[in-house]
């Protein structure tokens, strides 16, 4: 699906961004354009792929101009750029909205104003009947994106979605968390043993992503069908894997943090399809595109997909993941 394509991906310097543009640079990629406002990161992400089909452009998704001076001749967007910490959109809510919603209605206007075929955005659990911040501006974000089907007129312009939790060891999750004060030989805080998180790896985001651009036909959000793991469960693994004799010290849970995740809410399981790797939400305005596509049935799920309720991966499997992963 890229071969002889343009790819813009906003945040590319991220983890995901990183991932993605490695993935990408395997295919016949025309140009993969990074899109992102930290300068240093796009110089050492340059030095380190040094692949002539990279372009890197400095800029904000709050800029609208640059966004769109940026989006020239792309074939299809991969948006990844946000303010994703939990703690930081709570203490600068403004923020939060200016990035992830204000730079969401100026990326889907520049993408049509281009002539865009597909535009993707990353979404999260936190957007499921969100308690924070970050996760109602990651709704909207959706909601945006779901709705620039019926906004975009005569445009061909496609909006996809997909939704869902931390990908395992990136930046900012709980494993380097964990990992970064045994190294430093500080105390590991945790918060409660018992809360859930689902479990994705990066391989595993890179293929939903892949999936959902190749089957995806607009207005739709694809999420996947994951394992989940317990938080004491993941301390306990990594504690063992790296042998590590540091105390443990049990902290409140931050303001606006769910015990238990969803990926997709009771109320939605009425627009919500699956096939054999994801299940498929599917606004009822647009329904009607899907009647004949066969790779899309009616989901037998009849409660919310909650980290709570869904397989808990063992302490050992945990091990495992975390050795082959390479991240302790």
């Amino acid at each position: 699906m890229f071969d002889g394509k343009i790819v813009l991906i906003t945040g590319g310097t991220g983890s995901l961004g990183t991932a993605l543009t490695k993935k990408i640079l395997e295919t016949n990629v025309t140009t993969i354009r990074i899109f992102s406002r930290d300068e240093w990161k796009q110089v050492q992400m340059e030095s380190n792929f040094n692949d002539k089909r990279l372009r890197f452009f400095i800029g904000d998704v709050r800029d609208k101009e640059r966004l769109s001076r940026a989006l020239e001749n792309v074939d299809i967007v991969i948006h990844a750029a946000a303010l994703k910490q939990m703690p930081v959109a709570e203490y600068n809510p403004f923020e939060a909205v200016k990035t992830n919603i204000i730079g969401t209605e100026n990326l889907i206007e520049s993408c049509l104003d281009n002539n865009v075929e597909t535009v993707l955005a990353i979404g999260t659990d936190k957007a499921v009947a969100p308690l924070n911040t970050y996760g109602a501006t990651k709704l909207l974000m959706e909601r945006l994106f779901v709705s620039a089907n019926f906004y975009k007129g005569e445009h061909k312009t496609k909006f996809l979605c997909v939704r869902y939790g931390n990908v395992m060891g990136s930046r900012g999750s709980i494993i380097p968390v964990f990992v970064n004060q045994i190294k430093d030989k500080k105390k590991i805080t945790i918060t409660d043993p018992n809360m859930t998180r689902f479990n994705i790896l990066m391989s595993e985001a890179l293929n939903l992503i892949f999936r959902a651009l190749k089957n995806g036909k607009g207005g739709e959000v694809f999420v996947p069908k994951l394992k989940a793991y317990r938080v004491g469960d993941i301390k306990d693994a990594i504690v063992e894997v790296s042998e590590s004799k540091n105390e443990v010290e049990t902290i409140p849970v931050r303001p606006g943090e769910k015990i238990h995740e969803s990926l997709i809410s009771f109320d939605e399981l009425s627009n919500t399809f699956e096939n054999e790797e994801d299940y498929i939400i599917i606004d009822k305005q647009i329904q009607n595109w899907f009647m004949n596509d066969i790779k899309f049935i009616k989901t037998k799920l009849n409660k919310q997909y909650s980290s709570d309720v869904v397989e808990i991966i063992s302490k050992n499997e945990l091990k495992e993941l975390l050795i082959k992963e390479n991240l302790v």
